[in-house]
């Protein structure tokens, strides 16, 4: 791996109607966040749903902003599963990393947002991003990583449990026709290791964290049990969930949801 990178720190969403997605993933037993506002610069806003090492955001425009532009582009065309994220531990570093390998990284990238607390006081949560190059999208998902200075503001507790019983991500999906190719391609981005497990190309992001599996439309919707057309033909399609509390696939905004019985 990437010396910086700890492994996938979160899943990003991209929706159109933040209050309405937050009320869709609050149906299936998520506990979601109070939306937060980023700062003017980023022109977005958010909702969470917190794990234990890692998190799901579903993420919406608030303002048109250059730093928005590619997730403006992606929603005009659809909703769903639009980039993954990295824990970094110097978001810097990374960028400093993958210049010297020749890639054209964005950042780093500070920003905040405010975060109301379960006390009625508020604290505000800092982070510092860079993109990998926006053409270095293994099969339409674009990668990201993120440096967080201040997690208890957003690894808060009485976010962290859901009544569906989600404790962590399994996997991250993403619809190709070319797996080999794709998960290939991220194993050379963030320098790890790619394996066949049947239908799946899957790429391992660092120990205990999810992994990034990339395979046919068919085989993903096989597996949410849902319809072909549901799913984009390339690009994120959806995630992999353990729970203790078993329970149906669901597609939610645009993404399938598969939640699989914890060990």
């Amino acid at each position: 791996m990437l010396a910086t990178l700890l492994g996938l720190d979160h899943l990003v969403i991209a929706v159109r109607d933040l209050d309405a997605a937050a009320a869709e993933w609050r149906a299936l037993g998520f506990t979601v966040s109070p939306r937060g506002l980023h700062s003017p610069h980023i022109g977005s806003a958010n909702h969470t749903m917190m794990f234990g090492e890692d998190y799901l955001e579903l993420l919406g425009v608030v303002a048109p902003q250059p730093h928005n532009e590619a997730l403006r582009a992606f929603l005009s065309a659809r909703e769903g599963l639009e980039r993954a994220a990295f824990t970094t531990t110097d978001a810097a570093a990374g960028v400093a990393a993958l210049r010297a390998r020749g890639l054209a990284a964005t950042g780093p990238v500070d920003f905040s947002r405010p975060v109301p607390l379960p006390d009625g006081g508020g604290a505000e949560a800092r982070f510092t991003v860079f993109h990998f190059p926006r053409e270095e999208a293994p099969a339409g998902l674009r990668v990201f990583a993120c440096q967080h200075h201040t997690r208890d503001a957003v690894w808060v507790p009485t976010l962290q449990s859901h009544p569906n019983g989600v404790t962590r991500i399994l996997s991250a999906l993403v619809a190709t026709e070319d797996p080999a190719g794709a998960a290939a391609h991220l194993a050379r981005l963030i320098e790890g290791t790619a394996r066949r497990d049947g239908a799946f190309h899957r790429v391992a992001t660092g120990p205990g964290r999810a992994d990034i599996a990339f395979a046919p439309r068919a085989a993903i919707a096989a597996l949410a049990r849902c319809a072909e057309e549901a799913l984009p033909l390339e690009g994120g399609a959806g995630m992999v969930l353990p729970t203790r509390k078993p329970r149906p696939p669901a597609l939610a905004s645009g993404t399938a949801i598969i939640f699989e019985e914890a060990a």
